[in-house]
Order: structure tokens, then sequence, then C-alpha cells
């Protein structure tokens, strides 16, 4: 069930050579890509969350999007992913001019 809050949950950046491992995503984590998992065991974005902002540092950045997870979102073997907003920051800046 979908909440009407909103919800926040504090990630860990995982390291992109790990996530491309043959044993998590095996190749699939391209460079403009970020992958994480909640900083509490069993924490993970859920279905409806695709879009949604992955933002950090104390001014609340956007780091990425939000852009899939395995159909079980807390399998510590397939992370959640999102889409690096910086690695697109030269696209994103021409596009709202």
């Amino acid at each position: 069930q979908l909440s009407a809050t909103l919800q926040e949950l504090e990630v860990t950046v995982l390291d992109a050579r790990m996530c491309n491992n043959s044993r998590f995503w095996h190749g699939g984590i391209a460079p403009t890509m970020i992958c994480f998992q909640g900083q509490h065991r069993g924490s993970a974005p859920s279905k409806g969350d695709s879009g949604g902002p992955l933002v950090c540092g104390k001014r609340a950045a956007v780091a990425g999007v939000l852009s899939f997870t395995s159909a079980d979102p807390t399998d510590p073997l397939k992370p959640p992913v999102a889409t690096s907003a910086v690695k697109h920051k030269k696209w994103i800046q021409k596009t709202l001019r």
C-alpha cells in the first residue's frame, strides 16, 4: 500500500565495481548510475518510488533520481539504482534554459 505521507530513507552509496560484480548486477551498472542500500537492514525504496530524488549533503543537493530496484527491493544482492544527476548536469542545465 502506498503511503499518503512523504517518506525518507537514509542510504549508503555502494562501490560501482561491487555492484557490477557477477553476484550483484553483473555489469549492468553504467558510469551514469548510482548503486545504494538502506542504512538499516531491510530498508529499501518501494513500488512507486521511481523518479524520486536521491539527495545528499546538509543543503540537500540532488545527486540522482531513483531508477530501478529488483523484484524484491530488500534483496542485498540487487541493491536499488539511481540515475546520476551529476553525470547529466550539462544536459539538465541546457534543458532548463
